[in-house]
């Protein structure tokens, strides 16, 4: 994200309480560990000199070869006496928090370097305030659309809007999810550093404002995750009133009668929505021979004839916009537009605005990368499946990782999100890697496009390498009963597979509440669940996850289904009890062996406290016995 320069008062960083070494095999343990001692017993094993409460919490940690030991009294953990920090993250967007958040629940340390405000891009300038638009122009939608009123049996009046009233509702909801963050991050004891971050060398990272002195701080691993900014071609000059970015459209200051779009891909479609609504007419200019790049193509097509062609948007494909100036004197804003293949000049036009949706750059500059030997491709950080950093000689940078759109791997809010935590786990010792093809992503519009994993002509690329067959699978919302019922019966959902083993490649949806439907899919792609198992769940009636049901239904795989699938472990039929008892699951054992545990751990339990208490009076009557003779020597003299 985009930081500007801000400081507030110089923050003094706590060190470290607590720190043990351990190099004993028996700390290496692959999950951490939580042991809770109360006095008794921390007298009894000989912790009587710690004064935490019985609630202290001992952390057990390993990762590779070295192995720590963490204590802390706090919600937000202890590092090491050699750093302030357990981890540092440079950007306080949606990557950043969620990565903030993870960490403290493993019981780390951890600072958060913000130069602009809690959010980031995502919250303040992108997707929270861009739903609150879209939120308006799908109400517009609805009550100007006289013939689904009609056939719901509905009359309602010309219905207007008030476009400050619409301005103030994104802001608003911007500032409260922006205050949300700040607060969740505050409770958990996150220390929130005011300035800009710089990486000054390895686990070494200063922040702060030009003109006043630099705050110096260091951790034992470092995250990265300044975000994006929009990017904006040669020949362009925004003004932020006539030609802007979506930063600048997020603002609504007017709706003009004529606007170009320069790009039709998420951001140029959702402003579309928008501005259509409001009753701007809305041209598109796309480099690339036809709109929509990137979504399947299927799905592109049905999209553009719900989206685009009902309404007051025509297109000008294989062109790019060379130059653009804004309007003034009295003059429109005007475009010239040049050949993509030929790059000979091929027409001019003549707007009352234009809007820069041509993707989004990395904002990695200033970060320090040169301190420590790492060179930026095309402006995005270089990093390994598990994002961590990699240098300019191809090795990786010990401790330092990059996640969300500053890494170019998909720049998305919720995958910036996911890497984060991802990078948690790894540095807490759990080997994490995460499936990029298990991420979706939805453009929000009316109705919306929905996506993950492979469109159909990458699977079968895909397929031709590898060797294997693809096959695709559709249904329609025409067949759902409750898109019917809402009267919105215009949507596909298409299904591309393996027909030998049943794995799901990718899934597209165009439709009502697609953004929502695609988790069923992504989430089984992410946890390796098969099409032949999928079809066995059960789905409420009338829903429009049935969509997937049905999908899911109508494909043709030739596995079968595990000997799980559709079972529950508590309800299985008379003819399969024997089957399921003579093969006893792990988790059945576990439960089997569980108070036959508690009870010894009690016992054991019992048995110290007498121990304890026996050792007690034995002391105490020593004393007695001592004080007696002391008493009679005493008398006797």
């Amino acid at each position: 994200m985009h930081s500007t320069l801000s400081f507030s008062q110089a923050t003094t960083v706590p060190r470290s309480n607590y720190a043990f070494d351990s190099h004993s095999p028996s700390f290496a343990l692959s999950k951490p560990i939580n042991l809770r001692f109360c006095g008794l017993m921390r007298e009894a094993f000989g912790f009587s000199n710690l004064t935490q409460s019985c609630s202290s919490r001992f952390r057990f940690s390993s990762r590779g070869h070295s192995k720590k030991i963490f204590a802390s009294a706090e919600n937000n953990g202890t590092p090491l006496k050699s750093f302030d920090y357990d981890l540092i993250i440079i950007g306080a967007g949606v990557g950043g928090h969620g990565a903030a958040l993870h960490a403290v629940e493993k019981g780390l340390k951890t600072a958060i370097i913000e130069g602009d405000v809690v959010g980031g891009t995502c919250v303040n300038r992108g997707c929270v305030p861009t739903k609150a638009l879209l939120a308006v122009s799908g109400r517009m939608r609805e009550l100007q659309n006289e013939h689904h009123l009609k056939a719901l049996g509905l009359q309602v009046s010309d219905a207007g809007y008030d476009r400050q009233g619409v301005a103030d509702h994104a802001n608003n909801l911007a500032s409260k999810i922006r205050s949300n963050l700040t607060n969740s991050m505050k409770a958990l004891g996150v220390d929130i550093l005011t300035g800009v971050g710089t990486v000054l060398g390895p686990q070494k990272v200063k922040y702060g404002k030009v003109g006043f002195p630099d705050n110096i701080v260091t951790a034992k691993d470092i995250i990265i995750a300044t975000g994006s900014i929009p990017f904006v071609p040669k020949g362009i000059e925004v003004d932020g009133k006539t030609v802007i970015t979506s930063d600048h459209a997020l603002k609504l200051e007017f709706v003009p009668d004529w606007i170009a779009i320069i790009g039709s891909g998420y951001i140029g479609l959702e402003f579309s929505d928008v501005y259509t609504a409001l009753g701007s007419e809305v041209t598109f200019i796309e480099a690339l021979d036809q709109l929509m790049p990137g979504f399947d193509p299927e799905i592109c097509k049905l999209a553009q004839r719900v989206l685009i062609n009902p309404r007051k948007i025509d297109s000008h494909t294989g062109v790019f916009a060379t130059k653009i100036t804004p309007a003034r004197d009295g003059n429109p804003v005007i475009i010239e537009l040049t050949d993509a293949k030929t790059k000979e000049p091929k027409d001019t036009l003549e707007v009352d605005a234009a809007l820069i949706a041509t993707g989004r750059a990395p904002f990695t500059n200033g970060l320090g990368l040169e301190n420590i030997n790492v060179v930026t491709q095309r402006g995005f950080v270089p990093v390994d499946e598990r994002m961590q950093v990699i240098d300019a000689n191809g090795n990786l940078v010990p401790h330092l990782y990059c996640i969300g759109d500053a890494n170019g791997k998909m720049m998305l809010a919720h995958a910036a999100s996911a890497q984060g935590i991802s990078v948690i786990e790894q540095v807490t010792g759990r080997d994490q890697v995460l499936n990029h093809l298990s991420i979706p992503a939805a453009c929000f519009t009316h109705p919306d496009i929905s996506m993950v994993g492979l469109t159909e002509p990458q699977a079968r690329e895909k397929a031709e390498k590898e060797g294997f067959e693809v096959s695709v699978a559709k249904t329609s919302f025409k067949a759902n009963t409750k898109a019917l019922a809402e009267n919105e019966g215009e949507g596909l959902a298409k299904l591309i597979y393996r027909p030998d083993n049943g794995e799901i490649l990718g899934v597209h949806i165009f439709g009502l509440h697609a953004a929502d439907l695609i988790h069923e899919a992504s989430n089984a792609i992410a946890l390796g669940t098969r099409i032949q198992d999928i079809k066995f769940a059960v789905h409420a009636h009338p829903t429009l996850s049935e969509v997937l049901d049905e999908l899911f239904k109508s494909a043709k795989v030739k596995a079968p289904a595990s000997s799980s699938a559709g079972v529950s472990r508590n309800h299985v039929s008379l003819g399969d009890r024997s089957q399921h008892k003579s093969h006893p699951t792990r988790r059945n054992i576990l439960e089997e062996f569980t108070p036959m545990l508690i009870l010894v751990l009690q016992v054991f339990y019992s048995l110290v406290s007498r121990f304890v208490k026996f050792l007690s009076t034995q002391r105490k009557m020593i004393e007695l016995e001592a004080n007696l003779r002391l008493t009679r020597s005493c008398g006797s003299d």
